[in-house]
């Protein structure tokens, strides 16, 4: 493989984006180059927020303004009307049950300190409601009298994600109702009817939580689903028609995550939906009358959409949907449509609705109501992932072990050279969604993708996502060093020309991909990943940092810390023998900016290649189009030079 030592030299430095992006040794971007991967690059995604109070109209966010920002739709093929005018993306959006009025959240340089504003669609007058800059504030549900919004908020000292209520007439009034302890995640799921009580989610971490109702009088907090003294995953759905119970899903009884119903009266019997579906349920909405459901599982990765019958406990398939992701299930006001964002691997996301019949028959075909600008670009120019797996060494002793993973194999025989696509989360997978970053490759570079779903990813059940916790964490690095083997094997591959890329825990992952397979890859890619498991668990956002420990590990614990002090990228820079291009936002409270700045530090130290970039303006992840569109083309540009020259 190749090596490349540079003998230390001064810095190359420029900036872009009217000073916003910080560009250091890469090089300037050719404008061939530019316009090349314009086509990929307007293509964006249109994804379902809600509807109207009517009913005549949906919301969406779209990125075609540079950041995403709220719309409004009339019909399939109408006009959108833009709601929304921000120099920041607009992230969560809730309707009102009867009134129009949006209470939606923004944060400002991507600080993830999410404020909530309340905007009036037909006069587009907005105005604030919540003021606490240092303060996370998220996950909004209105009650039923459209007076009250809880979410939760990290206003009290930072670390805590408790549940407040305010009355949007008198917001500066705001009043806390649960006062969660440090760390754990907690957030309102939903008011009962009468507004009495609030259906709230405890996240201890991906494989433990628990479904609570909170009484808004006493201040009674009541176990709904869970089971003391055991991690299972319990997830809230709502109360249903007549709030005699609420919804939920769970694995708790040992099978892929179903939906359970729990009785708020203890004289009634819990009940479960009983089913033969052997994937998890990641996705569940109840129409706003409680008389209609939709569920999604995920069948390795795609998508499969079901109607749910709350009264009978009975479903059925829609199975008029392509291979894709679905996700954003929204009924209609009056429970007679659905909509949802569907994205394939060739198309990106849109709005999608299905007309429900009102005697039960089988549900409409989805009708696409956003239509996304395809700039000239034909899916058939498009690579259409497929679905394979290879062999990994086995947590069980003489049992058969295999990772998934899709692969995106460009035209011709090859062979190809190959990136590795790694995804973030860690509890997170790689899905058969648009992904313009691969189809650019792909398509455009002649480069394989290979997107594994290495050892703790989600989807594959509770087992398989407790595979890499704690100090098995290099396992599933070993996973990449397997598929490397695999690689060896296919003649359509070149391993002579192998590259990692990934995001977040996916930098991570390629940062000690780096580590261990320097000598069988040629590059690398980190977007925010983590470089030293200590520093990370030390400053990462303080309403988050147990959540984090449950998965990697307490470094308070002195056999923990020693662990994870070994395993550490930074502290095995000198063993990285490959040019590295590392990506950053300034304001990420996820991943500080200092995990990037040393290992660009250590790297340089030792004369090796490094690119970096740095967006002053953003946070964990690139929102902003101008930001994003330079990243997809320093990505592109890297790969070229040191992959696939």
């Amino acid at each position: 493989m190749a090596l490349l030592w540079m003998p230390a030299q001064a810095v190359e430095r420029r900036v872009v984006n009217e000073g916003q992006l910080v560009l250091e040794d890469v090089p300037p971007i050719p404008s061939g180059l530019a316009e090349r991967l314009d086509r990929y690059q307007q293509l964006t995604s249109e994804e379902m927020v809600g509807w109207s109070a009517d009913g005549r109209s949906l919301y969406y966010r779209s990125l075609h303004h540079g950041v995403n920002q709220l719309h409004a739709l009339d019909g399939a093929g109408e006009a959108p009307r833009r709601l929304t005018r921000l120099d920041e993306p607009v992230r969560e959006v809730v309707r009102q049950h009867r009134g129009d009025l949006l209470a939606f959240t923004v944060n400002e340089g991507g600080s993830a300190f999410d404020q909530i504003h309340l905007l009036d669609p037909a006069t587009g007058e907005m105005r604030a409601l919540t003021n606490a800059p240092r303060a996370l504030n998220n996950r909004m549900v209105w009650d039923h009298e459209d007076r009250r919004l809880a979410y939760r908020s990290t206003r009290r000292n930072g670390a805590a994600n408790d549940i407040w209520v305010l009355d949007v007439a008198a917001p500066e009034q705001a009043r806390l109702v649960f006062p969660a302890p440090d760390g754990a995640l907690w957030k309102p799921v939903a008011f009962s009817r009468d507004g009495r009580k609030l259906l709230l989610q405890q996240y201890v971490g991906i494989t433990d939580s628990r479904v609570h109702l909170l009484d808004l009088e006493s201040g009674n907090l009541r176990l709904m689903a869970g089971v003391p003294g055991q991690e299972t995953s319990n997830v809230a759905v709502g109360f249903d028609a007549d709030d005699t119970g609420v919804f939920f899903v769970s694995n708790q009884r040992g099978r892929s995550a179903e939906i359970g119903w729990a009785p708020l009266s203890p004289e009634d019997t819990p009940r479960w939906v009983e089913n033969n579906i052997s994937w998890d349920v990641t996705g569940f909405a109840l129409s706003p009358e409680g008389r209609r459901g939709a569920f999604v599982t995920n069948e390795h990765g795609a998508s499969r959409l079901y109607m749910f019958n709350p009264e009978r406990f009975t479903f059925r398939a829609v199975r008029s949907l392509p291979m894709g992701v679905v996700g954003d299930l929204s009924f209609s006001p009056d429970g007679r449509r659905l909509g949802f964002t569907l994205s394939t691997p060739t198309s990106p996301g849109d709005v999608n609705v299905i007309r429900l019949s009102r005697l039960g028959n089988l549900p409409s075909r989805p009708k696409p109501w956003t239509t996304h600008d395809a700039s000239g670009m034909d899916p058939a120019d498009l690579v259409t992932p497929q679905l394979f797996s290879y062999p990994s060494h086995s947590p069980v002793p003489d049992q058969p072990f295999n990772v998934p993973a899709y692969r995106y194999l460009p035209e011709g025989k090859g062979p190809h050279p190959v990136v590795i696509y790694i995804h973030g989360g860690p509890e997170s997978q790689f899905r058969p969604s648009f992904n313009a970053t691969v189809q650019m490759w792909a398509s455009e570079m002649g480069v394989a993708v290979l997107a594994p779903n290495v050892r703790g990813s989600l989807g594959y059940g509770q087992g398989y996502l407790s595979l890499d916790d704690g100090r098995l964490r290099e396992d599933a690095v070993h996973d990449i060093g397997a598929l490397l083997d695999w690689i060896a094997t296919r003649p359509e591959l070149d391993a002579s020309r192998v590259a990692v890329f990934g995001p977040s825990y996916g930098g991570y992952m390629a940062l000690a991909c780096a580590v261990h397979y320097s000598d069988r890859l040629v590059a690398a890619v980190d977007r925010a990943g983590i470089s030293h498991f200590v520093t990370y668990l030390e400053n990462t956002g303080d309403f988050r940092r147990d959540l984090r420990r449950f998965e990697y590990g307490d470094e308070r614990d002195p056999e923990m810390r020693a662990f994870l002090e070994s395993i550490s990228p930074l502290n095995n820079v000198h063993r990285i023998r490959i040019p590295m291009l590392i990506v950053q936002g300034q304001n990420d409270p996820v991943v500080p900016v200092g995990e990037s700045e040393r290992m660009v530090r250590a790297l340089r130290e030792q004369g090796q290649a490094v690119w970096y970039m740095n967006a002053l303006n953003e946070g964990h992840g690139y929102e902003k189009r101008a930001n994003r569109d330079v990243y997809q083309q320093v990505v592109y540009l890297f790969l070229e030079r040191y992959l696939a020259p």
